[in-house]
Protein backbone atom coordinates (compact mmCIF):
# COMPACT_ATOMS: atom_id res chain seq x y z
CA UNK A 1 0.00 0.00 0.00
CA UNK A 2 1.43 3.78 -0.82
CA UNK A 3 0.60 6.74 0.30
CA UNK A 4 -1.41 8.04 -2.56
CA UNK A 5 -3.91 4.77 -2.44
CA UNK A 6 -4.42 4.45 1.64
CA UNK A 7 -6.31 5.95 4.12
CA UNK A 8 -7.69 9.79 4.68
CA UNK A 9 -6.19 9.42 8.17
CA UNK A 10 -3.89 7.42 9.99
CA UNK A 11 -4.31 7.87 13.76
CA UNK A 12 -0.89 7.27 15.79
CA UNK A 13 -2.27 5.93 19.34
CA UNK A 14 -5.89 4.39 20.85
CA UNK A 15 -5.64 6.70 23.68
CA UNK A 16 -9.09 8.80 24.21
CA UNK A 17 -8.20 11.24 22.08
CA UNK A 18 -7.04 9.47 19.24
CA UNK A 19 -10.53 7.70 19.66
CA UNK A 20 -12.27 11.22 19.58
CA UNK A 21 -10.64 12.33 16.61
CA UNK A 22 -10.91 8.79 15.07
CA UNK A 23 -14.90 8.74 15.42
CA UNK A 24 -14.99 12.28 14.37
CA UNK A 25 -13.00 12.14 11.41
CA UNK A 26 -15.40 8.48 10.38
CA UNK A 27 -18.44 10.41 11.12
CA UNK A 28 -17.62 13.28 8.19
CA UNK A 29 -17.25 10.21 6.19
CA UNK A 30 -13.10 9.77 6.17
CA UNK A 31 -11.20 6.46 5.75
CA UNK A 32 -9.90 6.41 8.97
CA UNK A 33 -7.09 3.87 10.41
CA UNK A 34 -5.76 3.77 13.98
CA UNK A 35 -2.92 2.10 15.37
CA UNK A 36 -2.20 1.04 18.86
CA UNK A 37 0.75 -0.53 19.93
CA UNK A 38 -0.63 -1.78 23.61
CA UNK A 39 -3.22 -5.46 23.51
CA UNK A 40 -6.43 -2.77 24.30
CA UNK A 41 -7.20 1.10 23.22
CA UNK A 42 -7.49 3.66 26.29
CA UNK A 43 -4.45 4.76 27.20
CA UNK A 44 -4.25 5.82 30.28
CA UNK A 45 -8.31 6.02 30.69
CA UNK A 46 -8.93 2.58 31.19
CA UNK A 47 -10.51 0.41 33.77
CA UNK A 48 -8.60 -2.86 35.05
CA UNK A 49 -9.03 -4.94 37.32
CA UNK A 50 -5.39 -4.77 39.29
CA UNK A 51 -5.75 -7.43 41.88
CA UNK A 52 -5.81 -10.97 41.45
CA UNK A 53 -8.69 -13.04 41.85
CA UNK A 54 -10.66 -9.74 42.95
CA UNK A 55 -14.06 -8.63 40.46
CA UNK A 56 -13.07 -4.40 41.23
CA UNK A 57 -12.50 -2.80 37.99
CA UNK A 58 -10.38 0.39 39.17
CA UNK A 59 -9.60 3.44 36.86
CA UNK A 60 -5.87 2.69 37.15
CA UNK A 61 -4.47 6.22 35.96
CA UNK A 62 -6.87 8.54 35.61
CA UNK A 63 -10.06 8.87 37.44
CA UNK A 64 -12.42 11.80 37.61
CA UNK A 65 -13.67 13.83 34.85
CA UNK A 66 -14.05 17.89 34.76
CA UNK A 67 -12.80 18.80 31.58
CA UNK A 68 -14.68 16.57 28.65
CA UNK A 69 -17.13 19.36 26.82
CA UNK A 70 -20.45 17.93 26.75
CA UNK A 71 -20.63 18.68 23.09
CA UNK A 72 -18.37 15.79 22.20
CA UNK A 73 -20.86 13.10 24.24
CA UNK A 74 -23.62 14.88 22.47
CA UNK A 75 -21.70 14.96 19.09
CA UNK A 76 -20.43 11.30 18.96
CA UNK A 77 -23.73 9.90 21.13
CA UNK A 78 -21.53 8.15 23.96
CA UNK A 79 -23.27 6.26 25.48
CA UNK A 80 -21.60 7.59 28.56
CA UNK A 81 -22.18 9.20 32.02
CA UNK A 82 -20.43 11.24 35.45
CA UNK A 83 -22.28 11.18 38.78
CA UNK A 84 -21.79 14.16 40.97
CA UNK A 85 -20.18 14.18 44.45
CA UNK A 86 -22.06 14.65 47.31
CA UNK A 87 -19.18 16.88 48.76
CA UNK A 88 -16.30 18.62 47.08
CA UNK A 89 -13.45 18.02 49.61
CA UNK A 90 -12.89 17.18 53.20
CA UNK A 91 -9.47 18.42 54.92
CA UNK A 92 -8.78 17.21 58.33
CA UNK A 93 -6.76 19.03 61.04
CA UNK A 94 -5.76 19.52 64.35
CA UNK A 95 -6.39 22.72 66.24
CA UNK A 96 -5.65 23.20 69.87
CA UNK A 97 -4.95 19.24 70.06
CA UNK A 98 -8.18 18.74 69.31
CA UNK A 99 -9.32 16.90 65.76
CA UNK A 100 -11.35 19.00 63.50
CA UNK A 101 -11.43 19.30 59.29
CA UNK A 102 -13.05 21.68 56.83
CA UNK A 103 -16.08 19.89 54.91
CA UNK A 104 -16.75 21.35 51.91
CA UNK A 105 -20.26 20.53 49.99
CA UNK A 106 -23.41 20.05 51.10
CA UNK A 107 -25.55 22.17 53.36
CA UNK A 108 -22.53 22.16 56.16
CA UNK A 109 -20.23 24.28 54.79
CA UNK A 110 -20.48 27.52 56.19
CA UNK A 111 -20.71 25.63 59.84
CA UNK A 112 -17.52 23.85 58.63
CA UNK A 113 -15.73 26.85 58.13
CA UNK A 114 -16.72 28.81 61.49
CA UNK A 115 -16.06 25.73 63.95
CA UNK A 116 -12.67 25.57 61.65
CA UNK A 117 -11.53 29.31 61.92
CA UNK A 118 -14.03 30.87 64.46
CA UNK A 119 -15.78 33.07 61.91
CA UNK A 120 -17.44 33.64 58.55
CA UNK A 121 -14.73 34.98 57.19
CA UNK A 122 -12.86 32.62 55.35
CA UNK A 123 -16.33 31.19 54.16
CA UNK A 124 -17.58 34.35 52.73
CA UNK A 125 -13.98 34.94 51.30
CA UNK A 126 -14.29 31.13 49.52
CA UNK A 127 -17.74 32.22 48.76
CA UNK A 128 -16.58 35.51 46.73
CA UNK A 129 -13.19 33.78 45.18
CA UNK A 130 -15.12 31.00 44.07
CA UNK A 131 -18.05 33.29 42.19
CA UNK A 132 -15.22 34.76 40.13
CA UNK A 133 -13.94 31.20 39.26
CA UNK A 134 -17.11 30.39 38.44
CA UNK A 135 -17.74 33.41 36.03
CA UNK A 136 -14.17 32.72 34.46
CA UNK A 137 -15.07 29.10 33.74
CA UNK A 138 -17.95 29.71 31.92
CA UNK A 139 -16.32 31.95 29.63
CA UNK A 140 -13.43 30.33 28.87
CA UNK A 141 -14.40 26.69 28.42
CA UNK A 142 -16.70 27.06 25.58
CA UNK A 143 -13.08 28.24 23.84
CA UNK A 144 -11.51 24.74 24.45
CA UNK A 145 -13.29 23.51 21.20
CA UNK A 146 -13.10 26.98 19.19
CA UNK A 147 -10.22 27.95 17.47
CA UNK A 148 -7.93 29.42 19.42
CA UNK A 149 -8.25 32.97 20.31
CA UNK A 150 -5.79 35.14 20.76
CA UNK A 151 -4.84 36.57 24.37
CA UNK A 152 -6.26 39.89 23.61
CA UNK A 153 -9.67 37.83 22.50
CA UNK A 154 -9.79 35.87 25.39
CA UNK A 155 -9.21 38.65 27.93
CA UNK A 156 -11.86 40.62 26.58
CA UNK A 157 -13.87 37.25 26.68
CA UNK A 158 -13.30 36.82 30.41
CA UNK A 159 -14.31 40.91 30.89
CA UNK A 160 -12.48 40.65 34.53
CA UNK A 161 -9.93 42.72 35.31
CA UNK A 162 -9.54 41.16 38.92
CA UNK A 163 -9.60 37.46 37.34
CA UNK A 164 -7.03 38.34 34.60
CA UNK A 165 -4.41 39.52 36.56
CA UNK A 166 -4.92 37.07 38.91
CA UNK A 167 -4.03 34.06 36.80
CA UNK A 168 -2.58 35.17 33.80
CA UNK A 169 -0.82 38.00 35.13
CA UNK A 170 1.15 36.67 38.67
CA UNK A 171 1.81 33.71 40.35
CA UNK A 172 -2.02 32.04 42.11
CA UNK A 173 0.20 32.35 45.74
CA UNK A 174 -0.63 35.98 45.48
CA UNK A 175 -3.87 36.12 45.16
CA UNK A 176 -4.70 32.68 47.43
CA UNK A 177 -2.77 34.76 49.95
CA UNK A 178 -4.72 38.01 49.41
CA UNK A 179 -8.04 36.40 49.76
CA UNK A 180 -7.58 33.34 52.46
CA UNK A 181 -6.07 33.93 56.00
CA UNK A 182 -6.26 30.63 57.21
CA UNK A 183 -3.04 28.36 56.46
CA UNK A 184 -5.61 25.31 55.51
CA UNK A 185 -8.03 26.88 53.70
CA UNK A 186 -5.12 28.48 51.55
CA UNK A 187 -3.87 24.79 50.70
CA UNK A 188 -7.41 23.70 50.10
CA UNK A 189 -7.17 26.35 47.52
CA UNK A 190 -3.58 25.83 45.94
CA UNK A 191 -3.71 22.30 45.64
CA UNK A 192 -5.63 22.40 41.98
CA UNK A 193 -2.57 24.54 40.70
CA UNK A 194 -0.71 21.35 41.91
CA UNK A 195 -1.78 18.18 40.43
CA UNK A 196 0.40 16.52 38.11
CA UNK A 197 2.59 20.01 38.49
CA UNK A 198 6.20 20.60 40.30
CA UNK A 199 5.49 24.25 41.05
CA UNK A 200 5.66 26.54 43.90
CA UNK A 201 2.76 28.70 44.62
CA UNK A 202 4.90 31.82 43.80
CA UNK A 203 6.75 30.25 40.80
CA UNK A 204 7.56 32.70 37.96
CA UNK A 205 6.92 30.49 35.35
CA UNK A 206 2.92 30.76 36.00
CA UNK A 207 2.92 26.97 35.47
CA UNK A 208 0.97 26.99 38.51
CA UNK A 209 -1.69 29.10 37.19
CA UNK A 210 -2.38 26.92 34.09
CA UNK A 211 -2.43 23.89 36.23
CA UNK A 212 -4.77 26.33 38.58
CA UNK A 213 -6.84 27.23 35.62
CA UNK A 214 -7.41 23.80 33.92
CA UNK A 215 -8.69 22.51 37.12
CA UNK A 216 -11.29 25.39 37.72
CA UNK A 217 -12.81 25.72 34.41
CA UNK A 218 -13.95 22.00 33.39
CA UNK A 219 -17.30 21.61 32.25
CA UNK A 220 -17.85 25.58 32.73
CA UNK A 221 -18.42 25.31 36.33
CA UNK A 222 -15.06 23.12 37.35
CA UNK A 223 -16.71 20.29 39.30
CA UNK A 224 -15.00 16.95 39.04
CA UNK A 225 -17.39 13.99 38.43
CA UNK A 226 -17.26 10.40 38.75
CA UNK A 227 -17.30 8.32 35.41
CA UNK A 228 -20.08 5.62 35.78
CA UNK A 229 -18.73 2.12 34.76
CA UNK A 230 -15.04 3.97 35.58
CA UNK A 231 -12.97 5.80 33.50
CA UNK A 232 -12.57 2.27 30.66
CA UNK A 233 -16.11 3.05 30.00
CA UNK A 234 -15.62 6.31 28.16
CA UNK A 235 -13.24 4.93 26.59
CA UNK A 236 -15.33 1.61 25.44
CA UNK A 237 -17.74 4.16 24.12
CA UNK A 238 -15.36 6.07 22.35
CA UNK A 239 -14.26 2.98 20.77
CA UNK A 240 -17.51 1.96 19.92
CA UNK A 241 -18.23 5.04 18.51
CA UNK A 242 -15.47 4.93 16.42
CA UNK A 243 -15.91 1.43 15.16
CA UNK A 244 -19.63 2.04 14.44
CA UNK A 245 -18.47 5.31 12.23
CA UNK A 246 -16.28 2.95 10.14
CA UNK A 247 -12.84 3.56 11.33
CA UNK A 248 -10.29 0.62 11.42
CA UNK A 249 -8.97 0.07 14.89
CA UNK A 250 -5.94 -2.14 15.22
CA UNK A 251 -4.49 -3.09 17.99
CA UNK A 252 -1.01 -4.39 18.84
CA UNK A 253 -0.11 -2.39 16.21
CA UNK A 254 3.32 0.18 16.80
CA UNK A 255 3.84 3.55 14.66
CA UNK A 256 7.76 3.17 14.50
CA UNK A 257 8.31 6.26 11.88
CA UNK A 258 6.03 8.70 9.49
CA UNK A 259 8.04 9.95 6.60
CA UNK A 260 5.82 12.80 5.07
CA UNK A 261 6.37 15.54 1.88
CA UNK A 262 3.56 17.78 3.42
CA UNK A 263 0.74 16.21 1.33
CA UNK A 264 1.13 12.55 1.93
CA UNK A 265 2.25 10.70 4.23
CA UNK A 266 3.69 6.79 5.06
CA UNK A 267 3.22 4.78 8.75
CA UNK A 268 5.98 2.04 9.42
CA UNK A 269 4.35 -0.13 11.51
CA UNK A 270 5.50 -2.91 13.27
CA UNK A 271 3.11 -5.91 14.39
CA UNK A 272 3.78 -9.54 15.44
CA UNK A 273 4.31 -10.55 11.95
CA UNK A 274 7.00 -7.97 11.13
CA UNK A 275 7.31 -4.32 9.41
CA UNK A 276 4.54 -2.84 7.00
CA UNK A 277 4.08 0.75 5.68
CA UNK A 278 0.34 2.58 5.66
CA UNK A 279 -0.27 5.44 3.30
CA UNK A 280 -2.63 8.59 4.44
CA UNK A 281 -3.40 11.97 3.59
CA UNK A 282 -2.64 12.89 7.07
CA UNK A 283 -1.59 11.78 10.42
CA UNK A 284 -2.69 12.54 13.76
CA UNK A 285 -0.35 11.79 16.90
CA UNK A 286 -1.89 10.75 20.25
CA UNK A 287 1.01 10.47 21.83
CA UNK A 288 3.49 12.72 23.30
CA UNK A 289 5.63 15.80 21.60
CA UNK A 290 8.54 13.27 22.42
CA UNK A 291 7.13 10.66 20.46
CA UNK A 292 6.04 12.58 17.68
CA UNK A 293 9.48 14.11 17.05
CA UNK A 294 11.12 10.66 17.35
CA UNK A 295 8.14 9.69 14.92
CA UNK A 296 9.38 12.31 12.14
CA UNK A 297 12.69 12.20 12.90
CA UNK A 298 12.58 15.84 14.38
CA UNK A 299 14.57 17.52 17.30
CA UNK A 300 12.93 16.79 20.16
CA UNK A 301 11.35 19.42 22.77
CA UNK A 302 13.13 19.63 26.81
CA UNK A 303 12.50 16.42 28.42
CA UNK A 304 9.38 16.74 31.31
CA UNK A 305 8.93 15.38 34.48
CA UNK A 306 6.16 14.51 35.97
CA UNK A 307 5.91 14.57 39.63
CA UNK A 308 2.70 12.48 41.38
CA UNK A 309 2.27 9.60 42.92
CA UNK A 310 -0.83 7.23 42.23
CA UNK A 311 -2.27 4.67 44.14
CA UNK A 312 -5.29 2.30 44.16
CA UNK A 313 -7.20 0.40 46.97
CA UNK A 314 -9.49 -1.62 47.88
CA UNK A 315 -10.83 -2.01 51.48
CA UNK A 316 -13.14 -3.84 53.41
CA UNK A 317 -14.73 -1.01 54.44
CA UNK A 318 -14.23 2.60 55.20
CA UNK A 319 -11.60 3.81 58.50
CA UNK A 320 -13.14 5.60 61.14
CA UNK A 321 -11.64 9.13 61.74
CA UNK A 322 -10.96 10.96 64.68
CA UNK A 323 -12.70 13.90 64.12
CA UNK A 324 -16.18 12.01 64.94
CA UNK A 325 -18.00 15.39 63.24
CA UNK A 326 -18.02 13.52 60.20
CA UNK A 327 -19.16 10.16 58.98
CA UNK A 328 -16.43 8.41 56.77
CA UNK A 329 -18.38 8.29 53.86
CA UNK A 330 -19.32 11.99 53.64
CA UNK A 331 -15.34 12.47 54.48
CA UNK A 332 -14.96 10.31 51.63
CA UNK A 333 -17.03 10.99 49.06
CA UNK A 334 -15.06 13.96 47.94
CA UNK A 335 -11.49 14.80 47.36
CA UNK A 336 -9.93 13.86 51.01
CA UNK A 337 -6.50 16.45 51.21
CA UNK A 338 -3.52 14.73 53.31
CA UNK A 339 -0.83 17.24 54.11
CA UNK A 340 -2.18 19.87 52.20
CA UNK A 341 -1.90 23.00 54.47
CA UNK A 342 -0.36 25.71 52.48
CA UNK A 343 2.90 25.92 54.79
CA UNK A 344 2.96 22.06 54.18
CA UNK A 345 2.75 22.50 50.82
CA UNK A 346 5.46 24.44 50.43
CA UNK A 347 7.53 22.36 52.60
CA UNK A 348 7.22 19.42 50.66
CA UNK A 349 8.10 21.56 47.49
CA UNK A 350 11.30 22.57 48.90
CA UNK A 351 12.45 19.19 49.95
CA UNK A 352 11.36 17.96 46.98
CA UNK A 353 13.66 20.71 45.27
CA UNK A 354 16.44 19.49 47.22
CA UNK A 355 16.28 16.02 46.22
CA UNK A 356 14.56 14.78 49.18
CA UNK A 357 11.15 12.78 49.31
CA UNK A 358 9.01 14.80 50.92
CA UNK A 359 9.06 14.27 54.65
CA UNK A 360 5.40 15.01 55.02
CA UNK A 361 3.82 13.80 51.49
CA UNK A 362 0.98 15.75 50.54
CA UNK A 363 -1.57 13.78 48.72
CA UNK A 364 -5.53 13.51 48.53
CA UNK A 365 -8.13 10.64 48.54
CA UNK A 366 -11.31 9.80 46.41
CA UNK A 367 -13.82 6.89 46.91
CA UNK A 368 -15.40 5.65 43.66
CA UNK A 369 -17.47 3.40 44.80
CA UNK A 370 -19.32 5.76 47.38
CA UNK A 371 -20.68 7.31 44.26
CA UNK A 372 -20.85 4.51 41.72
CA UNK A 373 -21.23 0.80 43.10
CA UNK A 374 -20.88 -0.57 39.82
CA UNK A 375 -17.29 -0.67 39.51
CA UNK A 376 -17.58 -3.31 42.31
CA UNK A 377 -18.76 -7.43 41.83
CA UNK A 378 -21.97 -7.99 43.34
CA UNK A 379 -20.53 -9.71 46.37
CA UNK A 380 -17.97 -6.96 46.91
CA UNK A 381 -20.66 -4.17 46.90
CA UNK A 382 -23.07 -6.24 49.19
CA UNK A 383 -20.52 -7.00 51.51
CA UNK A 384 -19.45 -3.01 52.35
CA UNK A 385 -16.08 -3.25 50.22
CA UNK A 386 -15.11 0.19 48.79
CA UNK A 387 -12.43 1.53 46.72
CA UNK A 388 -9.63 4.50 47.34
CA UNK A 389 -8.04 6.27 45.22
CA UNK A 390 -4.74 8.44 46.40
CA UNK A 391 -3.18 11.14 44.15
CA UNK A 392 0.37 12.34 45.76
CA UNK A 393 2.15 15.67 44.86
CA UNK A 394 5.17 17.19 45.10
CA UNK A 395 7.47 13.93 43.50
CA UNK A 396 9.09 14.77 40.89
CA UNK A 397 10.52 11.32 38.71
CA UNK A 398 13.94 12.86 39.32
CA UNK A 399 13.95 11.53 43.25
CA UNK A 400 12.79 7.96 41.81
CA UNK A 401 15.73 7.62 39.23
CA UNK A 402 18.73 6.01 41.40
CA UNK A 403 16.18 2.89 42.83
CA UNK A 404 12.60 3.42 41.52
CA UNK A 405 11.12 0.32 43.85
CA UNK A 406 13.06 1.63 47.20
CA UNK A 407 11.78 5.38 46.78
CA UNK A 408 8.28 4.07 45.73
CA UNK A 409 7.78 1.60 48.81
CA UNK A 410 9.23 4.68 51.03
CA UNK A 411 7.16 7.44 49.73
CA UNK A 412 4.15 4.80 50.21
CA UNK A 413 4.65 3.78 54.02
CA UNK A 414 5.04 7.84 54.79
CA UNK A 415 2.10 9.02 52.50
CA UNK A 416 -0.15 6.38 54.33
CA UNK A 417 1.51 7.68 57.88
CA UNK A 418 0.03 11.27 57.56
CA UNK A 419 -3.26 9.69 56.22
CA UNK A 420 -2.64 6.95 59.28
CA UNK A 421 -2.45 10.50 61.55
CA UNK A 422 -5.94 11.66 60.88
CA UNK A 423 -7.75 7.76 61.40
CA UNK A 424 -8.73 5.90 64.57
CA UNK A 425 -7.39 2.81 62.96
CA UNK A 426 -4.31 2.26 60.49
CA UNK A 427 -5.55 2.43 57.07
CA UNK A 428 -3.77 -1.18 56.71
CA UNK A 429 -6.07 -3.18 58.88
CA UNK A 430 -8.65 -1.81 56.28
CA UNK A 431 -6.97 -3.24 53.35
CA UNK A 432 -8.46 -6.32 51.31
CA UNK A 433 -6.68 -9.10 50.70
CA UNK A 434 -6.38 -10.75 46.91
CA UNK A 435 -6.69 -14.26 46.22
CA UNK A 436 -3.38 -14.42 46.87
CA UNK A 437 -3.20 -13.38 50.29
CA UNK A 438 -1.68 -9.78 49.40
CA UNK A 439 -3.22 -6.42 50.62
CA UNK A 440 -5.01 -4.60 47.41
CA UNK A 441 -2.96 -1.66 47.28
CA UNK A 442 -0.81 -0.51 44.11
CA UNK A 443 1.53 2.24 43.64
CA UNK A 444 3.24 4.04 40.81
CA UNK A 445 5.51 6.58 40.37
CA UNK A 446 6.41 8.47 37.77
CA UNK A 447 9.11 5.99 36.28
CA UNK A 448 6.20 3.35 36.49
CA UNK A 449 3.80 5.52 33.86
CA UNK A 450 6.74 6.40 31.94
CA UNK A 451 7.46 2.57 31.63
CA UNK A 452 3.63 1.34 31.63
CA UNK A 453 2.58 3.94 28.99
CA UNK A 454 5.60 5.92 27.81
CA UNK A 455 4.45 9.10 29.35
CA UNK A 456 7.79 11.37 28.80
CA UNK A 457 9.34 11.59 32.52
CA UNK A 458 5.69 9.86 33.82
CA UNK A 459 4.15 13.50 33.01
CA UNK A 460 0.48 13.07 33.16
CA UNK A 461 -0.22 15.76 30.71
CA UNK A 462 2.88 15.00 28.48
CA UNK A 463 4.50 18.50 29.50
CA UNK A 464 3.74 21.73 30.61
CA UNK A 465 0.32 22.59 30.17
CA UNK A 466 0.22 25.91 28.37
CA UNK A 467 -2.63 29.21 28.38
CA UNK A 468 -5.36 28.32 26.04
CA UNK A 469 -4.69 30.86 23.68
CA UNK A 470 -2.38 31.67 20.70
CA UNK A 471 0.76 32.59 20.13
CA UNK A 472 3.53 33.02 18.03
CA UNK A 473 4.10 29.60 17.74
CA UNK A 474 0.56 28.17 17.68
CA UNK A 475 -1.40 26.90 15.17
CA UNK A 476 -5.13 28.04 14.10
CA UNK A 477 -6.26 24.97 16.53
CA UNK A 478 -2.98 24.51 18.52
CA UNK A 479 -2.40 21.35 17.07
CA UNK A 480 -0.38 22.44 14.10
CA UNK A 481 3.40 21.00 13.80
CA UNK A 482 5.60 21.72 11.62
CA UNK A 483 4.47 19.53 8.43
CA UNK A 484 0.81 20.18 7.15
CA UNK A 485 -0.38 17.15 7.28
CA UNK A 486 0.94 15.79 10.69
CA UNK A 487 -1.10 16.96 13.97
CA UNK A 488 -1.02 16.40 17.27
CA UNK A 489 -4.04 15.09 18.96
CA UNK A 490 -2.59 14.39 22.36
CA UNK A 491 -2.24 15.90 25.84
CA UNK A 492 0.68 17.68 24.46
CA UNK A 493 -1.35 19.98 22.34
CA UNK A 494 -2.89 23.44 23.32
CA UNK A 495 -5.42 22.94 25.87
CA UNK A 496 -4.43 19.33 26.35
CA UNK A 497 -3.80 17.39 29.27
CA UNK A 498 -6.57 15.67 31.73
CA UNK A 499 -9.29 13.44 30.29
CA UNK A 500 -11.15 16.04 28.11
CA UNK A 501 -11.10 14.67 24.26
CA UNK A 502 -10.04 18.33 23.27
CA UNK A 503 -7.23 17.75 21.22
CA UNK A 504 -8.91 14.96 19.40
CA UNK A 505 -12.02 16.94 18.60
CA UNK A 506 -9.83 19.95 17.98
CA UNK A 507 -7.09 17.70 15.68
CA UNK A 508 -10.13 16.61 13.69
CA UNK A 509 -11.92 19.91 12.90
CA UNK A 510 -8.12 21.00 11.73
CA UNK A 511 -7.61 17.83 9.59
CA UNK A 512 -11.40 18.96 8.08
CA UNK A 513 -10.17 22.35 7.18
CA UNK A 514 -12.33 23.72 9.80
Amino acid sequence: MTARDGYDAVIVGGGHNGLVAAAYLARAGQRVLVLERLPATGGAAVSTRPFAGIDARLSRYSYLVSLLPHTIVRDLGLDFAVRKRTVSSYTPAVRDGRPTGLLVGGGGTRDSFAALTGSDREYEAWQRFYAMTGRLAGRVFPTLTEPLPTREALRERIDDADAWRMLFEEPIGVAVEEHFADDLVRGVVLTDALIGTFADAHDASLLQNRCFLYHVIGGGTGDWDVPVGGMGALTDALAGAALAAGADIRTGHEALRIDTDGTHAEVTVRTDGGEHTVGARRVLVNASPQALAGLLGDEPPAPAEGAQLKVNMLLTRLPRLRDRSVDPRQAFAGTFHIAEGYGQLAAAHRDASAGRLPAAPPSEIYCHSLTDPSILGPDLAARGYQTLTLFGLHTPARLFADDNDSARAALLRATLAELDAHLEEPLADCLALDANGAPCIEAKTPLDLERDLRLPGGHIFHGDLAFPHATETTGRWGVETGHPNVLLCGAGAVRGGGVSGVPGHNAAMAALGL
